[in-house]
């Protein structure tokens, strides 16, 4: 756990700069700077908001959202670049561990990604979603199990997941069961209404509740004038609209500061860290709470990877059969490819160390 005994949090509901390359970086280190004279130590910016989240493709058919899709790729991010460069010396000026979403560019593909830097400004933290949701398979690519990690940060340990993410409790879990103090959830906002208001509200209090980790939860937003330049169409203006829970959550469940609904702006509490062994001393869920001879979790934490080198020198390693490197008969399904099981599948029974 932290040395911190208290944390001040911002959770920030800000709509992008949907017509001009970079606006929303702007807006983001603007912010950054307003609340390190506040004196946050850790903030939690919305879902993809760099440059913007792909709200066109929620509300169009894919055969007409090409141009728009471009112009997603010509403004995303790519890590390290430019833009990280800036949020991290925004970071480290400010002393504050700021937590970003961003479309991330990796060659020919996009990505959602989660990007935490921590107050020296140091990327903690790079992950992509693992499942894009409906609309946003046809706008992004899957991520893979080396983002689904816990990172140590100046004001604790950190975890992140993205929208319905939190809907994949394995996923949670394995973030929980790396001693998870602090969770930030992002989530896209401005859409499908209040439904997803409410659904958004319980999601993140039952994360806290049962990983007994705070929850500092951001959402994106979007004005009138946005929305009106994403569809002509009154009757998919509607689905745009509404859909925002700005908050930030105890781990007992509780939130600190009346979460925020509508229009932009930031919610901030402190973060008593006591709180955490308070609500772990009656029920933690991958300690005495749980069984892990009955149940536990594999979680393959490799990147994946489109191409896989092998020099000559390992090849002829593995075929004089004196190594115990050596590949196991491909007719046994049952064992893993290269025999290193216990280095390439990490058995989750307990809090990290």
């Amino acid at each position: 756990m932290s040395s911190r005994k208290t944390v001040r949090a911002a959770a920030v509901q800000m709509a992008p700069v949907l017509d001009r390359p970079g606006g929303t970086v702007e807006k983001v280190l603007d912010a950054i700077e307003a609340l390190g004279r506040d004196g946050v130590a850790f903030a939690v910016f919305p879902e993809t908001l760099v440059p913007w989240y792909p709200y066109f493709s929620f509300v169009h058919p894919p055969a007409t959202t090409g141009a728009e899709h471009l112009r997603l790729y010509d403004e995303a991010v790519a890590v390290p670049g430019p833009v990280c460069d800036a949020v991290a010396s925004a970071a480290r000026r400010r002393g504050m561990v700021v937590v970003l979403g961003v479309n991330e560019r990796d060659g020919g593909t996009l990505y959602n990604a989660q990007l935490v830097f921590d107050a020296d400004g140091t990327l903690a933290l790079r992950r992509r979603k693992i499942t894009p949701t409906f609309h946003e398979r046809m706008v992004w690519g899957q991520g893979d199990g080396s983002g689904l990690r816990v990172a140590g940060t100046a004001v604790g340990r950190v975890g992140a997941l993205a929208c319905w993410e939190h809907y994949n409790p394995l996923a949670r879990y394995s973030l929980m069961a790396q001693g998870e103090e602090i969770h930030a959830a992002q989530f896209p906002g401005s859409m499908v209404g209040q439904i997803f208001a409410d659904q958004m509200e319980v999601t993140v209090r039952h994360h806290a509740l049962e990983a007994g980790c705070f929850v500092v939860n951001g959402c994106g937003w979007l004005t009138d004038a946005q929305i009106e330049g994403i569809t002509p169409d009154d009757r998919m203006r509607g689905a745009l609209r509404g859909g925002c829970c700005t908050a930030i959550v105890s781990p007992e469940g509780v939130h600190l500061v009346p979460p925020l609904r509508e229009g932009e702006g930031t919610v901030v509490a402190d973060l008593d860290l006591k709180l955490i062994t308070k609500r772990k001393r009656m029920m933690d869920s991958v300690g005495h709470y749980a069984r892990p001879e009955l149940l536990s979790l594999n979680l393959d934490d490799r990147q994946a990877r489109p191409l896989h080198r092998a020099s000559a020198t390992d090849l002829r390693t593995l075929d004089t059969g004196n190594d115990e490197r050596r590949q196991p008969e491909p007719s046994d399904p049952r064992r893993p490819a290269d025999g290193a099981a216990d280095q390439r599948a990490a058995v989750l029974r307990g809090a990290a160390p």
